[in-house]
């Protein structure tokens, strides 16, 4: 979906498309299907912009098979889907049944093995034979570098040397298709990247002209930065917003009050991070509830845009429309990107952002 930005530009809106990967190119027709067309039907759009999830093996069979991504670039178009986003966040393998999933901020190779290198690589490879003829440019979203948990020095010159070779990979890609493909880097909690002056002091060095972040903005939440300073020194420091996740984290203000509805969204191999105010970081719900750190808590657990969770609960929405505002309030939009599961013009209207008359999708 294209929405209009103030300034005239474009800012694509995209829909999630899988909740695991797919083993092959028939199952990700599948889950085009079983998604994104219901998606598109509901909110009676024209072209709706999804957001695929390709597992490594995938990736890598799709980048050196011409004749395939030609496949599905014709499986979206029949179907009145775009895609100018792929996720490179998770690592699972077609059929994983493992703790992975397109909001997953951890798991896998981290940014220190080559390996997550040539998987982002194969991605840029595929969306440029993706891109509608008219997008500018296509973003890939991957991890925040990995877990902060045992990041060492060794781990850190590596993951330099490797950003440097990402950096001339996606160079080389724009050189031979004419097509530019950016990577967003998601930041979250336990992650090497999660506030602001860790994205900021990670990127002094780096390519940003080609690299940047993908912000999760549960994630955001759950740094108990205020959105718009969050922002203002990621933009201070050139540290570009690729691509904006548009979700809210679950929030408990008394959580021993809290904790009965709070067991609810607890998943085992589905760990939900729990931050407080002071900086404490627990690596799941179930650690927290255990442990009883003093409140208030927010989890990283998926609140619908427009749901409320059970009382006590409540949801970081002031967080997530603060930053989508600041980001769209500027001269130019501060991102190109955002992922959404808004349904309907009214909701996108809430946004800041105004569809236009003809190519409204989300």
């Amino acid at each position: 979906m294209r929405l209009r930005h103030h300034s005239g530009r474009v800012v694509h809106l995209t829909h999630g498309t899988a909740v695991r990967p797919a083993r092959d190119l028939p199952a990700v027709v599948e889950q085009l299907d079983a998604y994104a067309k219901a998606v598109r039907s509901r909110v009676d759009v024209d072209t709706l912009g999804v957001s695929l999830w390709l597992p490594p093996t995938l990736a890598a069979a799709l980048a050196v098979d011409g004749r395939s991504r030609t496949r599905l670039r014709a499986e979206l178009t029949a179907r009145g889907l775009e895609v100018v986003t792929l996720s490179g966040v998770p690592y699972a393998q077609g059929g994983d049944e493992g703790s992975e999933g397109p909001g997953r901020i951890d798991g896998g190779p981290d940014w220190s093995d080559p390996a997550r290198l040539e998987y982002t690589l194969d991605l840029a490879r595929i969306l440029v034979d993706l891109l509608p003829d008219d997008a500018v440019r296509g973003a890939v979203s991957t991890i925040g570098l990995g877990r902060a948990d045992g990041w060492d020095e060794a781990k850190q010159k590596a993951c330099a040397r490797i950003l440097g070779r990402l950096s001339g990979g996606l160079a080389e890609v724009a050189w031979q298709t004419g097509r530019a493909v950016r990577v967003g880097f998601r930041p979250g909690p336990g992650a090497v990247l999660d506030g602001s002056a860790s994205i900021a002091a990670a990127f002094a060095r780096v390519d940003k002209d080609r690299l940047g972040v993908s912000l999760d903005l549960a994630a955001l939440a759950c740094t108990w930065e205020e959105p718009g300073a969050y922002l203002d020194r990621l933009a201070g420091a050139g540290v570009p917003v690729i691509q904006a996740q548009v979700t809210a984290a679950l929030q408990a203000d008394d959580p021993a009050a809290a904790a009965g509805a709070l067991r609810g969204y607890v998943q085992e191999g589905h760990p939900h991070p729990v931050t407080t105010p002071d900086g404490g970081y627990l690596p799941d719900l179930s650690d927290a509830l255990r442990d009883s750190p003093a409140g208030p808590w927010r989890v990283l657990a998926p609140v619908p845009l427009k749901e409320q969770p059970p009382a006590p609960l409540s949801a970081t929405t002031g967080v997530w429309r603060t930053a989508v505002r600041q980001l769209m309030a500027g001269d130019l939009p501060g991102t190109e990107h955002l992922d959404i599961e808004a349904q309907s013009a009214t909701e996108l209207a809430e946004l800041g952002l105004s569809p236009p008359a003809v190519h409204i999708s989300c």
